[in-house]
């Protein structure tokens, strides 16, 4: 056997069942992992070493007396810094909460608990997650590990960063417009956002279009499994479905999906409205997974979706407008970053009209892609159209150039937000310089089961050809 960081989350999940394995053994292991690369990589804001200590040995003394385990029982994890964290020090990544600590933990953060996972601190997210990468103005930019000088995207960048590089073995994320997928495909890890209403998000920004949902960042399918089966066990408020048929997901990520009709679209909503051209390595890694998936069994075919003109503006007005009644403390304002303060401006100049007919607009949306995709079991999209883009690469210019590239960079994610499907990234076809690209795979209602099968199958069939 080689680190313990090489092991999957489930074999160590596994392991400390079997007690062959110690949860103070694996949470040491990943705060010396933690000690000797964070500062590389920024992953984590804020670290709880002393308190993640404390609960590897009350959860080992547990399962010494007999005790019931949970989910996770003694398995490492961490936290988003938008994720409200009892005592812990949470900044929503903006420089205007610095020293801010939460007194009640986020309904994620309750799950967590009860699964029986062990917190080891808080992850690097951009201000209050409104960007698709994660560089704000109170830490370091989180760094891409197979490449220090390239961003990880976002918003669950740290949390990408750190399973990516062995700092903990998987993660919870939050995904309001791609948060989960976007950092999943820049740091090649499986990056699944469930379907809406699964499991709450515990994001601090308002959602008043319900597109926020917690999820899963993890090297495997079963891995990704695994923690959505913890996700969606935990308290009150919790998910509104669980598992189908009494199927466990990582028992679905483990499992042969049946032979499926999936159709392949490189249509965005965004086309038009900025430029969403593929590059080579997009076009590489759709073309591996066609492959795949063709080897394997399934019906693959091209397939058109007309998405109309008016989404951009509409989710952008929805997705922006809780930054307008954030309630900041004294000074705050000047110490938000500026596309922060271009959001929060132009949110608050929005009049109620104008904010309704954003949503109503998405709501039409939803229901006219819902009906185009529901000819095919499964829709095909890439996940970004280029490989990560260097640090800074966002501040470069203005807040509007800076919002217009991340939609250029990820214009397939939001989308499926605002219809509410499950949706997960694969990443399918490798660079020589070790960069990967990922592929999207879309589901029908409430059908993870089949993404986390059929994303296994896609992993476990990816060929060399597929391979840079």
């Amino acid at each position: 056997m080689g680190e313990l960081h090489d092991l999957s989350a489930a074999e160590q999940r596994d392991a400390i069942r079997r007690g062959e394995l110690s949860s103070r053994e694996l949470v040491e292991h990943y705060l010396e992992r933690i000690a000797a690369r964070n500062d590389e990589l920024a992953a984590f804001i804020t670290v709880t070493a002393d308190e993640a200590r404390a609960a590897a040995a009350a959860a080992d003394e547990r399962q010494a007396a007999g005790g019931p385990l949970g989910t996770l029982h003694g398995m490492p994890l961490a936290f988003k810094d938008l994720t409200d964290t009892a005592g812990v020090r949470t900044t929503y990544g903006s420089a205007a909460f610095e020293h801010h600590v939460p007194t009640r933990n986020a309904p994620m953060v309750r799950a967590m608990n009860d699964a029986g996972a062990v917190s080891v601190g808080k992850t690097n997210v951009p201000e209050f997650g409104l960007t698709g990468y994660t560089e704000n103005l109170i830490a370091p930019p989180a760094r891409l590990p197979a490449d220090t000088r390239l961003s990880p995207a976002g918003s669950s960048g740290g949390s990408a960063v750190a399973v990516a590089a062995g700092l903990i073995p998987f993660g919870p994320g939050t995904d309001g417009g791609g948060s989960i997928r976007i950092p999943a495909a820049a740091t090649g890890l499986i990056g699944l956002k469930p379907n809406r209403g699964r499991v709450p998000s515990g994001s601090a920004q308002e959602d008043l279009a319900g597109v926020a949902v917690a999820g899963p960042l993890a090297r495997t399918a079963e891995d990704a499994g695994l923690l959505l089966d913890a996700l969606v066990t935990g308290p009150p408020p919790r998910a509104v479905t669980a598992a189908p048929a009494g199927l466990s997901f990582r028992e679905a990520a483990r499992r042969a999906p049946a032979r499926l009709r999936i159709g392949v679209s490189t249509a965005s909503p965004f086309d038009g409205w900025c430029d969403t051209s593929l590059s080579t390595e997009a076009r590489n890694s759709m073309d591996a997974a066609v492959r795949t998936l063709v080897a394997a069994g399934h019906t693959v075919d091209n397939v058109d979706i007309d998405y109309g003109t008016d989404y951009p503006d509409a989710f952008t007005a929805v997705w922006t407008s809780g930054v307008a009644t954030l309630g900041l403390p004294d000074g705050g304002q000047e110490r938000l970053t500026p596309l922060t303060q271009m959001f929060r401006r132009r949110a608050a100049a929005a009049s109620g009209p104008d904010l309704t007919r954003a949503v109503g607009a998405l709501r039409r949306f939803e229901a006219r892609v819902i009906k185009q995709y529901s000819a095919c079991d499964v829709i095909l999209t890439p996940a970004l159209t280029r490989l990560p883009p260097p640090i800074g690469w966002y501040w470069e210019g203005d807040a509007d150039l800076d919002y217009r590239r991340q939609c250029e960079y990820s214009p397939y994610t939001s989308m499926l937000n605002v219809v509410g499907l499950p949706a997960i990234t694969v990443p399918t076809w490798w660079a020589p310089s070790g960069l990967s690209m990922s592929a999207q795979l879309i589901g029908r209602p409430s059908d993870e089961a089949t993404l986390l099968s059929l994303a296994g199958e896609l992993a476990r069939g990816i060929t060399p050809a597929g391979r840079g």
